[in-house]
């Protein structure tokens, strides 16, 4: 489907296009900001903080297929000047109960404990993650995206895997596949 590239972001067609963009991919992308943050309502904020930016440079973004790489990187740049910010010196965490039956809500607890480890990660590490393996992007589309070199990707990825392997979490969840 190719659509009409609007003129003006100010024009009407320019807002009812960004209105049409937003409805249709603001699911998606709210996911990719949960998955970046570990948290719904940081995410929440963080999208709209990267919608707004977007809003702004609406009418430079010269294609389609540039909008969704546009909104991610507006994301991540975000995301890394709040966690540059954040005091990082404590990390709460919780034990795991033992599973004793089946649960029927296992694949929530796997999700939530995948969530836990990602938040494990260093942020920019996290960021590779999300971007490589759940948006499903290649190394030179998440180095665009985070505004870093191919190897720079590659490193990040084979340390937060090297990491995420080692992890005693993780291996708690490997244990409680086997189960």
């Amino acid at each position: 489907m190719e659509a009409q590239w609007p003129a003006s972001r100010d024009s009407v067609a320019g807002q009812d296009a960004f209105r049409d963009y937003v409805a249709g991919r603001s699911t998606r992308l709210l996911k990719t900001a949960w998955l970046l943050t570990g948290d719904w309502h940081l995410a929440e904020d963080l999208l709209q903080t990267a919608l707004a930016k977007t809003s702004l440079a609406w009418h430079r973004i010269e294609r389609w297929e540039s909008v969704d790489a546009y909104v991610r990187k507006a994301m991540v740049t975000t995301y890394a000047t709040w966690w540059r910010r954040k005091w990082r010196g404590e990390t709460p965490t919780r034990e795991l109960p033992e599973q004793l039956s089946s649960d029927p809500y296992q694949e929530i607890d796997l999700r939530e404990s995948v969530r836990r480890v990602l938040l494990t990660l260093p942020a920019r590490q996290r960021a590779v993650v999300v971007l490589r393996y759940f948006e499903d992007l290649s190394e030179a589309e998440t180095a665009a995206a985070l505004g870093c070199s191919v190897g720079a990707v590659k490193s990040h990825s084979s340390r937060a895997l090297a990491r995420l392997r080692e992890s005693s979490l993780l291996g708690a969840l490997v244990s409680e596949e086997a189960v």
